[in-house]
């Protein structure tokens, strides 16, 4: 008999300590272990952290094998992991209808319980009386179930197995916005049962998600049909979320120990180098003790001071609970294990000589690790006064298993039994090395031969649809469609996967079914539900966006493949049926190789067949899945061509001579608007250009023409080629009897008069009588005047009066052809999206009730990076959102907030797409803001056009109403970023018909003027300050000096308005709040008391600031409350703690003695000082004062605080500033 060898000696000293400590609990029955001897519940996460430590040491055990017994007990413990993995699989089938249920409503009565009975595998505790929603526990259990299956070991023995794994991923791939009550079970650290959005569980998914892809779960033995799937966009959305968050682990919690398990061992989750650094750094700064790390600040968790009597905590006891929070050993052996992933040895020797001194020795030499070290409550007022300062005794489970196996686990790498290559066989740990850049396919694709002989006539050649054969091209539906059926079984009532929208990493794949590749087109290509893709330019800037989403996010093997389809619709086309130019400009940078800084690669299908990313669709097994998908294909093609008219039809529509009477309803869809723009700013101003003017007019109605000279027919035009052409859409299309509406030759000609200008006094007077007077109009007449008239605007009065009256079922005679009134608006949506009068477009979306594709996506992404959202008009009808919501439900909230006004309910919408789009790829821009006002972010576009165009509030909101999506998404980007931006006037190809542009104000026209202001002598500019007229502060006049004027007014508007605050702001608050009994701000009290609850970087703390600051009505005073907020908190940072008041502080009151003492120091007469106030009754010079130097708010603000606070003096009364 053979000697055992050193290694061998060791091992079996590690499988005699794994046996007394971890195996000998194991229930032979279930497989679980419990969490004693005494309490027979076996937590879900507690047993698969307790069982890695088996399966490393049968690693172990397999690759230092010496004699035949060291094979046996690889095996022996490689049977004990497997036991206890199907254990946990069984409980969790038990539950398989509320998996079902849990797919679809993420609520935490559905969700799958975190502990069983470790004797019978049955549920312990009923669904409300703990709480069961931990989505780490089941992504750890998804994550270590890939690893081991990929290390060897088969712990799925059946497909109905494989079907049920595949839901666990459905159960866990929504966790970037479903809250839970995470890794310590209790939610929000106040243990009031409130779930949250937990960092640990997002990153634990997240990885769980990207490790069981496409992994064959019978391992070398599988097939197709025990593979697993997911889809990239799942996992993609939970890194966006994680990056946002760290190193925050909840709206409680402003740090977490639990953290470590996200970014090293075992998740390895993120693959930001820096994010994991700084997240680290937070951990041990904030966390880390003697005896080991707390597991979060003011963890209350068998302390001395906590009530043993109660679960929860009240508020404001969380206090007492710093600087003596429990110490957890175990987060020294994952700091070890850290060390030894990333070759850090300094770390490694550093925790393990603090390991070694934690753990408890028994009388047979076995190592145990206590569950944590607790302060005497004898010790406790010491410990306060000195942190880490006095001796703390072991308490709780002895051992706690999950942290000895991370112990043993820890020893078995340090001594080289262990590669950490062979812990992490799916190479998890290498998520963050350096990615090659990646290169964008691109295939353009026309709808047809026409489309493709139009891009050649510029040089572009292209394929079309039927050219690509055998592949086959199909809308994203067709692919959300397919993936429904991926783990449906009936057998176990298992419906397959909820039928979410496909994102764009899993449509820029190749899909083989059968014997087919199949590709498909992008979600952002739809265009049947909401009007955004109608707008080309829209539409080309969110391709160039999804390149760049591609280039950033892909991480599949292959390269992306892009689909972009040219179609004969009437958004590729203008009305010389020609392609536009920005198409042709984006396809000519798609040639070049180059997009957005994007490497690209344009070029046919089959092409890219090779260099593509190539899915098998192997889960479509069952002769019904077949069925199913001939189904969906069938749907998609032979599904019967709308009879519904391209808008115009290409035959000429015989007119009468329309009548010049203005219609009874005139002007009532732009009454229905309720934007209002801030009273200072809509007062008298001065007169626009007439070149200007002449545009806007073009702009809102077109150029008139006279039809009495043709006899009510529309003239030919002539193009500036110098062909002659008709402005009807030149696609030939059969015409359809159902074609109600007459056409004309621009259907924006209004008589005289601009639809944007005010109707007549006696029309406004007699629609705001009420329903008496609305009895007089002659509803006969007015079907009369909509058989007349070819005028777009007097069609859509028209039908919103018959609308709101009548209802969308009344039936109406047009051309003696009954239709509903619905059709009609249907119809005239389509018309007004053809003409791009955006105005119309926007109040017909809201009349017909219609819902982008991505909304609750999109406000989802901005929820779940902690961003509030509200909507709706300020002060009356705003609502909050806190939380993801159903796509219905969102609908519902807008339509309700945003009242009658539906043009402004349609605009919500599509606001909250761009700021899901910025926030996606610039988050820098919503840098310290808390809560994204929808409704104020409108008035603040609606009172920026009207200072850039010197119009009137109502016209001003009518501008921005007839915006392009385009120019309404960069109008919004220039606001949020600050830049200055210009309006401009385009000509479109619809006869001179002029279109307003925004751009960016070029930053030599800004260097010049600003170096002729400096330029001018300061006491010239000191003197005029007494001539200014409050009117004139936002004017743009022709001299440099006005052009500036103004600009920090503005600038606190806009900051007010978006909610921007300092770096730092609101920590800064709270060191304020702890130095007095409480600030009160415009009546609103923020107590002392808000610092014993939360920590300063607790975002809940943050929200309770925001909230108190959001009552200030006026943006602009809001603003000064923020900057007396920062002189204060300059105070505290520079008193070195020497002062405190034990009084509240008025912020208010600082404010209007800042302004009282800057009055009395310009020496402004008093009738100008009258005319001059602004909101609260501050002048409107010091709003418009910059911050800094010597006159500045700051310094002003400094004074009026010296003057109102007992701060010392010297002998001479003066004050010692700090601040300055």
């Amino acid at each position: 008999m053979r000697n055992r060898s050193n290694s061998g000696v060791r091992l079996d000293y590690y499988q005699r300590l794994l046996n007394k400590t971890i195996l000998k609990y194991q229930n032979p029955v279930t497989g679980l272990l419990p969490a004693s001897e005494e309490n027979s519940h076996a937590w879900v996460r507690d047993n698969v952290y307790a069982v890695l430590s088996v399966w490393a040491l049968a690693l172990a055990y397999r690759k230092t094998a010496d004699l035949d017994e060291d094979r046996a007990k690889a095996y022996e413990l490689e049977q004990s992991v497997v036991k206890l993995m199907r254990g946990l699989l069984r409980c969790m089938m038990s539950q398989v209808e509320k998996l079902e249920r849990f797919k679809h409503t993420q609520h935490v009565n559905d969700s799958l319980h975190a502990k069983y009975c470790s004797k019978t595998g049955k549920t312990v505790v009923g669904d409300q009386a703990w709480g069961h929603l931990q989505i780490d526990a089941t992504s750890l259990y998804i994550l270590s179930l890939a690893q081991m299956t990929a290390s060897g070991l088969q712990i799925i023995f059946t497909l109905d197995e494989v079907s049920f794994v595949q839901n666990l991923i459905f159960y866990i791939e929504t966790a970037y916005r479903t809250p839970d009550y995470g890794i310590w079970e209790r939610g929000d650290k106040t243990n009031h049962g409130l779930p949250e959005l937990n960092s640990s569980s997002i990153g634990m998914a997240k990885a769980a998600l990207e490790a069981i892809n496409e992994l064959d779960l019978f391992g070398a033995r599988g097939g197709p049909l025990s593979v697993v799937h997911v889809l990239p966009d799942e996992a993609q959305q939970c890194q966006a979320i994680l990056l946002s968050m760290l190193p925050r682990e909840s709206n409680s919690k402003e740090i977490d120990a639990a953290l470590l398990t996200v970014i090293s061992f075992p998740a390895f989750a993120v693959d930001d180098g820096e994010k994991v650094e700084e997240t680290r750094d937070s951990i041990v700064t904030k966390l880390e003790g003697k005896y080991g790390f707390c597991r979060f600040l003011r963890d209350g968790y068998k302390t001395a001071r906590e009530d043993p009597n109660r679960l929860h905590y009240e508020p404001w006891e969380l206090q007492v609970f710093e600087r003596i929070e429990c110490q957890w050993p175990m987060f020294f052996a994952l700091f070890v294990l850290d060390g030894l992933f990333n070759g850090r040895e300094e770390q490694v020797k550093k925790y393990s000589e603090k390991l070694d001194s934690v753990m408890i020795k028994t009388d047979e030499g076995i190592h145990l690790l206590p569950e944590l070290y607790a302060v005497h409550k004898e010790m406790v007022e010491q410990e306060y006064k000195t942190p880490n300062s006095q001796k703390r005794e072991a308490i709780g489970r002895l051992p706690h298993r999950w942290g000895q196996s991370l112990y043993i686990i820890s020893k078995l790498v340090q001594e080289g039994f262990l590669s950490p290559g062979e812990l992490d066989p799916l190479n998890r740990r290498l998520v963050s090395e350096p990615k090659p850049d990646i290169v964008v396919q691109v295939v353009i694709l026309a709808e047809d031969e026409f489309i493709q002989s139009k891009l050649w006539e510029h040089g572009i050649k292209v394929q079309t649809m039927e050219e690509v054969r055998p592949l086959q091209v199909f809308p994203a539906s067709v692919l959300t469609q397919i993936y429904s059926l991926l783990g449906r079984n009936k057998k176990m009532g298992l419906t397959g996967r909820p039928k979410n929208e496909i994102g764009l990493l899993a449509t820029s794949k190749l899909y083989t079914y059968r014997d087919q590749i199949l590709a498909f087109i992008p979600q952002t290509a739809d265009e049947h539900q909401f009007y955004l893709p109608k707008d080309t330019l829209l539409k080309l800037d969110m391709f160039a966006n999804d390149v760049g989403f591609l280039s950033s996010y892909w991480g599949s093997l292959g390269r992306p493949l892009l689909i972009f389809p040219v179609s004969t619709n009437l958004n590729y086309l203008d009305v010389g049926h020609n392609p536009p130019g920005a198409l042709i400009g984006t396809i000519k940078k798609l040639q070049s190789g180059y997009i957005a800084g994007t490497r690209v690669h344009l070029g046919n299908l089959a092409d890219f067949v090779t260099t593509s990313c190539i899915t098998k669709l192997s889960f479509l097994r069952d002769p019904s899945h077949s069925e199913e998908v001939k189904h969906f294909v069938g749907d998609i093609f032979n599904r019967i061509p709308d009879t519904r008219p391209r808008l115009l039809s290409s035959s000429r529509i015989k007119t009468r001579p329309r009548s010049h009477s203005k219609s009874s309803v005139h002007g009532i869809v732009r009454r229905s608007r309720s934007i209002q723009v801030d009273p200072a700013q809509a007062k008298e101003r001065v007169p626009s250009p007439p070149s200007l003017q002449e545009s806007l007019k073009k702009f809102e109605r077109g150029i008139t023409v006279d039809r009495e000279q043709s006899g009510g027919v529309p003239i030919p035009t002539t193009s500036a080629h110098g062909r002659s052409h008709d402005v009807e859409f030149p696609i030939q299309r059969p015409h359809s009897p159902n074609l109600h509406l007459k056409g004309s030759l621009h259907p924006l000609h209004y008589s005289h008069q601009s639809p944007c200008s005010s109707s007549s006094p006696q029309l406004f007077h007699f629609f705001h009588q009420g329903t008496k007077q609305e009895s007089i109009i002659n509803v006969d007449e007015l079907v009369e005047q909509l058989n007349n008239t070819e005028v777009l605007h007097e069609q859509a009065d028209i039908i919103h009066y018959l609308y709101l009256h009548k209802g969308p079922d009344w039936e109406i005679t047009i051309d003696g052809k009954k239709c509903y009134i619905k059709e009609l608006l249907v119809e005239l949506y389509e018309k007004a999206g053809h003409w791009k009068h955006w105005g119309l477009v926007r109040h017909t979306a809201g009349l017909l009730k219609k819902r982008v594709e991505e909304l609750a996506l999109a406000a989802t992404d901005l929820l779940v990076r902690q961003k509030q959202l509200s909507v709706g008009l300020p002060p009356d009808r705003e609502r909050v959102i806190m939380r993801p919501l159903p796509p219905d439900e969102l609908a519902k909230i807008i339509f309700d907030a945003c009242g009658e006004d539906l043009s402004t309910a349609s605009l919500t919408q599509e606001l909250l797409i761009y700021l899901a789009m910025f926030i996606r790829t610039e988050p820098k821009l919503f840098n310290e803001m808390l809560r994204l006002r929808v409704g104020l972010i409108i008035q603040v576009m609606a009172s920026e056009l009207a200072r850039t165009l010197k119009c009137t509030g109502d016209e001003a909101s009518e501008h921005l109403m007839n915006l392009s999506p385009f120019e309404m998404k960069t109008l919004l980007h220039h606001i949020l970023s600050g830049k200055e931006f210009v309006i401009s006037t385009e000509h479109t190809n619809v006869e001179d018909e002029c279109r307003l542009s925004v751009s960016t104000k070029k930053v030599g026209e800004e260097a010049t003027e600003f170096a002729r202001l400096s330029r001018k002598p300061h006491a010239k500019m000191q003197k005029s300050i007494h001539h200014i007229d409050p009117n004139d502060l936002e004017k743009d006049d022709e001299g440099v000096e006005s052009d500036r004027q103004g600009q920090w007014l503005r600038r606190r508007r806009l900051d007010g308005a978006l909610n921007r605050v300092p770096v730092g702001f609101y920590p800064r608050v709270w060191k304020v709040l702890k130095m007095c009994h409480g600030l009160v701000i415009e009546g609103q009290h923020l107590p002392h008391s808000l610092t014993r609850e939360m920590t300063p970087g607790e975002f809940k703390f943050a929200l309770h600031v925001e909230m108190v600051l959001n009552r200030i009505p006026q943006p602009e005073y809001r603003q000064l409350m923020v900057e007396a907020l920062m002189v204060l908190t300059l105070l505290t940072e520079n008193d070195n703690s020497k002062l405190s008041f034990s009084t509240l502080i008025y912020v208010d009151k600082i404010v209007q003695t800042a302004n009282a003492i800057y009055l009395k120091d310009q020496k402004i007469p008093s009738d100008v000082m009258e005319h001059s106030k602004g909101a609260a009754g501050i002048s409107l010079h010091f709003y418009d004062t910059a911050p800094s130097g010597r006159f500045g708010t700051m310094s002003y603000l400094c004074r009026a605080l010296a003057t109102i606070l007992p701060i010392p003096v010297d002998k001479d009364a003066n004050v010692d500033c700090a601040v300055s």
